[in-house]
């Protein structure tokens, strides 16, 4: 091409040529990426002639250089960086990548972020995740690989956020429902604010600080969470707690095992002064004796069983019998106490009682064991409270549930981040080691165990025929034929104790399976051997390690079994005599 061609003067070329290297120059020592070659100078000063434009005194804006070669180059030919966004056991989002000063820089200018230096991890709250997401499309000059939290743990954090806090605080920072329908039913509830009411002062005042602390829990979730706590830390007073906080959500349904249906009537009237004919407790058949006045309803009646308490009590091997009952009576308060008795998918009790939870405003879990010994035993438990959530076994078992060999799903695997992902969203543990300082030296708890009727029918004959050798002590007028019916007496009363002993075998045995189901050491006391020796066998047929010292253990071995109780974690129950010393 000839000079003319371009239609630019000598001077107007010698300009370009001049103002062109000036301005490679000066990238030079702006980067130190690359640098231009003759050539490309030479390349750069034939492109600008080629505009057809005249320049000005400076360089026109169409012909400028780029501002830094390195922007030019793709992705792909950049340093990788990864980014792993991490669920916090703080129930904050976390972000862990190797130092690079543009990611620094852009994680600073999340809100509330912080820097934990101990564990080199960017924290910040759930609430500024879809921010923290941006920041790799953001960051100009890096390549940045990221792993995101799984879709599962992202869905649980976005379900439990959306939950409604129902709790609300007082000028010294303690705890109360916003329910105004409370007033209505206590004349002791003490009004703060217009809109706000203490719990009643009954319970209020007789929790304990951790106590208080999951009653919180579950209100600020929307009334929807796993209660954890250890055996013995008082789960049914929390659960009774919430429950009054929702009074104008009543009835309620508690779901229970079968020893333990007695134990909430009777909790519940002693904490909520409810009369008794208004605690309705269900039973597979009538019998046994009702004192304490609860209303006594047999699953097997003929006619239609109504539930029309202030509080529904079932066990769960009833709940499929009812089920159509349970689900047209649609309670909105639901109570599942030892939920890990639905830890089995295939279980008549969980397939009938998951619809009814789920239905539920609000449910409650009770559990000192949520997961016996693999993590997929918690699903159901989990499905009940979020069902939008836990949605497909699969998605949960090939996050939680990888490497056993026993079977599907069988195995476990990111422990962390699930334990990480239940505190976080829906269940609050609490160890007794955590709250020792809390706990009153010695709390006495009397459980009323249901004995059938076929158990009853025999104590209940020798019942009347005692009834009968009154009378006629009574009415004899024979000292030696008294002194004989008193011998009599005596023989019933001996006969009705030891019998009764054994009466009340299959439903000791009944309530001492939740008590092994929790794995905590405990110790049993009895007087009756028949008693001694059908807990004892019964221990043995659930594998479970323990030691017996009664009258036929000889002294010289009671204190090396007292030490095997004490130091070995393998041996979990002490079954004794009373007056023995085991502990």
């Amino acid at each position: 091409m000839e000079l003319d061609e371009w239609e630019l003067s000598v001077e107007e070329l010698d300009f370009l040529e001049r103002d062109a290297l000036q301005k490679i120059s000066q990238q030079r020592h702006s980067s130190s990426s690359s640098s231009l070659s003759t050539n490309q100078q030479q390349s750069v000063i034939h492109s600008l002639s080629q505009k057809g434009e005249v320049p000005s005194r400076t360089l026109p804006s169409s012909i400028a250089p780029k501002a830094n070669p390195a922007d030019q180059c793709s992705k792909e030919q950049l340093p990788k960086v990864s980014l792993k966004f991490i669920l916090h056991a703080t129930g904050n989002i976390a972000a862990k990548f190797p130092y690079n000063q543009v990611l620094v820089d852009a994680f600073r200018k999340i809100p509330k972020a912080t820097w934990n230096a101990k564990e080199r991890l960017w924290m910040f709250p759930q609430s500024s995740l879809s921010l923290a997401e941006k920041v790799p499309c953001e960051v100009p000059g890096c390549n940045i690989e990221v792993e995101n939290l799984h879709p599962l743990v992202q869905r649980a954090i976005a379900a439990a956020s959306a939950q409604p806090d129902l709790q609300g605080f007082d000028m010294c920072g303690r705890m109360f429902p916003c329910q105004l329908s409370l007033i209505d039913h206590y004349s002791s509830l003490v009004a703060y604010i217009s809109v706000c009411y203490w719990i009643p002062k009954s319970i209020e005042s007789k929790l304990l600080p951790f106590q208080r602390e999951g009653v919180r829990f579950v209100l600020q979730h929307g009334g929807r969470a796993l209660l954890a706590d250890e055996m013995g830390l008082g789960k049914t007073l929390q659960a009774i707690a919430v429950a009054a906080c929702v009074r104008d959500s009543w009835p309620v349904l508690i779901l229970a095992p079968s020893s333990l249906r007695l134990h909430w009537a009777s909790m519940i009237e002693q904490w909520l002064n409810i009369p008794p004919p208004d605690i309705v407790v269900v039973f597979s058949q009538m019998g046994g004796s009702n004192r304490s006045g609860f209303t006594i309803l047999s699953s097997n009646s003929k006619g239609d069983i109504h539930l029309d308490g202030l509080f529904n009590i079932i066990s769960y091997d009833l709940v499929a019998k009812l089920e159509n009952v349970l689900m047209a009576s649609e309670f909105k308060v639901v109570i599942a106490d030892e939920s890990h008795f639905l830890k089995n998918a295939q279980a008549k009790r969980t397939t009938a009682s998951l619809p009814i939870i789920k239905k539920a405003q609000y449910a409650i879990l009770l559990t000192g064991t949520p997961a016996l010994s693999r993590p997929i035993e918690l699903f159901k438990q989990l499905e009940a409270l979020y069902p939008t959530v836990y949605r497909k076994v699969y998605e949960y078992g090939e996050q939680y549930c990888k490497g056993g060999v026993f079977g599907t799903y069988q195995g476990a695997s990111n422990h962390e981040e699930l334990h990480n992902l239940m505190k976080a969203t829906v269940m609050i543990r609490r160890l007794k080691k955590d709250v020792l300082y809390q706990l009153p030296m010695k709390r006495r708890q009397q459980v009323f165990l249901e004995l059938t009727e076929k158990d009853m029918k025999w104590i209940s004959c020798l019942f009347c025929e005692l009834e009968v050798v009154k009378g006629k002590i009574t009415m004899c007028k024979s000292e030696e034929e008294v002194k004989s019916l008193k011998l009599v007496q005596k023989n019933l009363i001996n006969k009705i104790y030891t019998d009764s002993a054994e009466a009340k075998i299959p439903a000791v045995l009944d309530y001492l399976g939740t008590i092994v189901e929790a794995d905590c050491k405990f110790l049993i006391f009895a007087h009756h051997q028949p008693m001694i020796e059908a807990i004892h066998q019964f221990l043995l047929k659930k594998k479970v390690g323990c030691i017996r010292i009664d009258g036929t253990t000889p002294a010289s071995s009671r204190q090396a079994l007292v030490n095997d109780f004490q130091e070995k974690d393998a041996i979990k129950a002490a079954v004794s005599c009373h007056g023995l010393q085991v502990t």
